[in-house]
């Protein structure tokens, strides 16, 4: 007797898909979409706050998104890809900046967390949609504002602390303003990762050891 297969079962919405070995044309191009969505993002009116001048951008949010849907490696390689371009001087970041100069500013830390939290948000994102069933959206709002306070607004400090010349008081102070505005956007993210993951759960099929 002829033995079959059985047919594979669907995958749920909103559910990883199974891993596969390597990065393909698809996970490369979405890497560069999504660094260009970032880099969008960037260059929208910015609102400079405070005597520091760092701006409110829609970054954050753009990042949270990023690590939602793409997953640790892949956003964290987006977010690279978007920071080295600018780096090497094209004028991506907020106001219209560029170059290796932007370092020295005082919004150097939150630059340098963008690769961080990108990586780290998609990590937790993983988690959420591989042990969630419900409840989804407030546990990727947990992920995003505990990657943006463990991660973004510390770096963000002491980026202050060293380029602005603020002591720890200040730089606290001057990075408290971004928190409000980090809430909406965390919600924000939440709401349209999970969206898009519902809508195209493909997007989230990954190597195995890359994500």
């Amino acid at each position: 007797m002829q033995q079959t297969n059985p047919a594979p079962h669907p995958t749920p919405a909103g559910t990883p898909a199974r891993a596969r070995t390597s990065w393909n044309a698809t996970d490369l191009s979405l890497i560069a979409v999504f660094a260009a969505v970032v880099a969008a993002s960037a260059i929208l009116p910015a609102i400079p706050v405070g005597q520091v001048g760092v701006p409110i951008t829609l970054q954050t949010l753009a990042i949270m998104v990023t690590g939602i849907v793409l997953g640790p490696w892949r956003a964290g390689a987006a977010l690279s890809l978007y920071v080295a371009v600018a780096l090497a001087g094209l004028p991506i970041f907020s106001q219209f900046r560029g170059g290796i100069g932007v370092l020295f500013g005082p919004s150097a830390g939150y630059i340098i967390a963008f690769p961080i939290a990108a990586f780290a948000v998609g990590f937790l994102a993983r988690i959420v949609f591989r042990r969630f069933d419900r409840f989804r959206f407030l546990a990727l709002f947990a992920a995003c504002t505990a990657t943006s306070l463990l991660i973004t607004h510390p770096f963000g400090i002491v980026g202050m602390m060293i380029n602005a010349k603020l002591d720890l008081a200040a730089a606290v102070a001057a990075d408290v303003v971004f928190l409000p505005g980090d809430i909406l956007k965390n919600l924000a993210a939440a709401a349209i990762g999970l969206s898009v993951v519902k809508a195209f759960p493909r997007l989230q099929s990954r190597p195995a050891r890359r994500s």
